[in-house]
């Protein structure tokens, strides 16, 4: 990538620009936050604001990168090691600092020590951790997943488990005794006792699921409109861990459309949205979500525009959502993914985001967008159509659409294409009036229909058709209607 189309990148998680050097703490801050997370890139002599190169002088290059190595050694723990290296774009001199994703976290400014001092990067900002961040860096370190970790405060055999053990049998084959709970790391013994991980009490009916994770559940609505002002319908799933996909799916599927269309002797039926992408984008919500941050619920709208799915916890810093045609895998919960895959709920080998990629191609008219809001992970599958009617309905103007005559001649010319005596004969009129030829010119300046000659607009029997703006724009009119 160019420096010129670098530069057009936003600040995100692993990109940031500074036009000078950073004060020493907002400095080690980004790069603390930069080891702590994904890794990132930091470019010294880039304005953000407007976005532009103004370069370092050359006589202080050598001195400011003295600087930055000084300023990481001194004020950052664990030692971190960044790649600095000099640019030139243009005459002007950029200086870029390369932090890679750290192997010994958390880290953190040596001054403030780790419960006041360690920052991780939340887009593009550094936020400073809480005990509940720097505790899964620290398992992280470890190589130790939350879902793995032992709880004491009830013995497994004493944990309700008949509903996970049914759909276990069901889905498997497999009955889960006490010899299958050990084998999926479901129980791990202390002192002669098998006690539960997090992630059986995740899988239990249990009272201490409800007790420990009562945040462990799918909010379903339903919105009126485009806004979350208003909803229609709101579904709570606050089952176990491994039928809340399936529960939040069948929300999704009342509150979409189904169609018909015919292909040659057959009727073929076709959900308005991509329905497999959808339920694989819910279940990785559900897998993957980060369960360690207390009091937040996996989110699940359908809105007039698009549905829309929010998970617990950032991306994984290994996956790459831009790359949805590569397989990528990695388990954030590394006890309850294996689960999920002998259920047949998920493949554990990363073919999830190449399921979405490539359902998506048959949906030409859905957008795919995600982002990271908060700590939280976003995805949303929206109606392009939609939205590009609204802005077709904001351009002309809702006094067009209940306009009688527009609405009538684009819904004759739905039908065939219609000459001006053929619009004559079907309105029942005595003759072309000026007030139809004022009607037909506006809709061919607002490009709502077309003729079917170009080449000979003035013949008297050329006739009009729609365009596909004609078409969108007609739909909304009778939506208006």
């Amino acid at each position: 990538m160019t420096i010129k189309e670098l530069i057009k990148q936003p600040e995100g998680r692993r990109l940031e620009f500074k036009s000078e050097l950073p004060e020493n703490a907002d400095l080690a801050k980004t790069i603390v936050a930069f080891a702590n997370d994904a890794g990132g890139e930091l470019y010294i002599g880039v304005r953000n604001n407007p976005r532009e190169v103004v370069g370092v002088a050359e006589d202080e290059l050598m001195a400011i990168e003295e600087k930055v190595s000084s300023i990481i050694y001194d004020r950052c723990y664990p030692a971190i090691m960044p790649e600095i290296t000099f640019l030139t774009d243009e005459d002007k001199h950029l200086i870029k600092v390369s932090v890679y994703r750290g192997s010994t976290p958390p880290y953190y400014l040596k001054d403030k020590g780790k419960l006041q001092g360690t920052y991780i990067r939340v887009g593009s900002t550094n936020r400073l951790a809480d005990e509940t961040i720097i505790a899964e860096l620290e398992r992280r370190r470890r190589n130790v997943s939350f879902d793995s970790e032992i709880i004491v405060d009830k013995p497994a055999e004493q944990l309700n488990l008949y509903n996970f053990a049914d759909v276990f049998k069901e889905k498997t084959g497999e009955t889960l005794n006490a010899q299958v709970l050990k084998k999926l790391e479901l129980t791990k013994e202390l002192n002669g006792v098998a006690y539960p991980t997090n992630a059986l009490v995740l899988f239990s009916d249990d009272e201490l699921r409800n007790s420990m994770f009562h945040y462990a559940k799918v909010e379903c609505a339903r919105f009126k409109g485009t806004g979350s002002e208003e909803f229609i319908d709101q579904k709570s799933v606050l089952t176990n861990i491994a039928t809340q996909a399936e529960e939040a799916y069948n929300f999704v599927l009342r509150h979409i459309n189904k169609g018909a269309t015919v292909e040659g002797v057959y009727t073929v039926s076709r959900w308005e949205y991509p329905i497999k992408a959808v339920r694989e984008a819910i279940r990785n919500a559900i897998v993957h979500r980060d369960y360690s941050l207390t009091g937040k619920d996996v989110k699940v709208a359908v809105y007039d525009d698009m549905i829309e799915i929010t998970s617990p916890g950032l991306l994984p810093p290994s996956i790459d959502y831009s790359a949805m045609e590569s397989r990528q895998s990695d388990a954030r919960n590394k006890v309850i993914a294996p689960i999920f895959k002998r259920l047949g709920i998920i493949d554990q080998w990363g073919n999830g985001l190449k399921l979405i990629f490539d359902e998506l191609k048959a949906y030409p008219q859905i957008g795919f967008q995600w982002k990271e809001v908060g700590l939280s992970f976003q995805v949303q599958f929206v109606k392009l159509d939609y939205v590009a009617k609204q802005e077709l309905g904001q351009e002309l103007g809702q006094e067009l659409a209940e306009q009688t005559m527009y609405s009538l001649i684009l819904e004759k010319l739905t039908v065939e294409p219609m000459s001006r005596q053929d619009l004559v004969v079907a309105f029942n009129l005595k003759k072309v009036s000026g007030y139809l030829n004022r009607t037909l010119t506006k809709l061919l300046t607002q490009k709502l229909i077309e003729h079917t000659i170009p080449d000979t607009p003035n013949h008297p029997a050329q006739k009009f058709q729609l365009t596909e703006r004609g078409k969108m724009f007609l739909e909304l009119m009778l939506d208006v209607k």
